[in-house]
């Protein structure tokens, strides 16, 4: 349980961070190349992670990172393409007004970011926060993967190793998957509201 709520918590700060910032760059900074960018980014949303789990498995065993749970949450520095969309469109309902009120009032980018855009995009920010902990606290493959000692399993590892041995009692396999449960059904219904709004406010340009 330590190391899954540790795993899924630093990812869903890491992603708002990372994603946030680069959604703000496509949706309210001018730069040369940033529609090409963007649809590059877009375009990565088409590959599987199957296609990528080989050539990140080559690149976390050269870094000699395998074994630990550093390879579940260095991905999520690098921000999700579908989050950034998801942000970038939230972004851009934001009126110019606010932005111009703030550029003439002598703020910067970084304190427009803060003081201005990141209040008013809570809906979309809490969407993004519960997809991703959904993500990481229900993730399997990526555990099995680069995690061997039992020490550091996740939940779901620990859920298959009951389910794995010769006899198998029921009861404990029962009360993990309330523990696995519990978590996922208390965090959506204390944010349903900012769930709700963010998904349908998201998709209004």
């Amino acid at each position: 349980l330590r190391n899954t709520l540790f795993v899924s918590c630093t990812n869903v700060l890491t992603v708002l961070c990372s994603s946030s910032l680069v959604a703000y760059s496509f949706s309210r900074l001018r730069w040369k190349g940033r529609d090409i960018c963007f649809y590059l980014m877009l375009a990565t949303m088409m590959l599987p992670y199957q296609v990528t789990m080989v050539p990140l498995f080559i690149v976390f065993s050269k870094l000699k990172l395998v074994g630990t749970p550093y390879p579940l949450i260095i991905p999520s520095f690098f921000g999700s393409a579908f989050f950034i969309f998801l942000l970038r469109q939230f972004f851009r309902t934001i009126p110019q007004d606010l932005i111009d009120a703030a550029r003439i009032d002598g703020a910067n980018h970084p304190r427009i970011f803060a003081q201005i855009i990141l209040p008013l995009a809570k809906p979309a920010l809490f969407t993004i926060a519960l997809f991703q902990f959904l993500n990481s606290w229900r993730n399997f493959i990526g555990p099995l993967i680069y995690l061997s000692d039992m020490n550091k399993y996740t939940l779901a590892l620990g859920l298959q190793m009951l389910q794995g041995g010769r006899y198998i009692f029921i009861h404990q396999v029962m009360a993990l998957s309330v523990v696995i449960v519990l978590p996922i059904l208390v965090v959506f219904f204390s944010a349903q509201r900012y769930f709700i709004q963010g998904v349908t406010l998201t998709g209004i340009k």
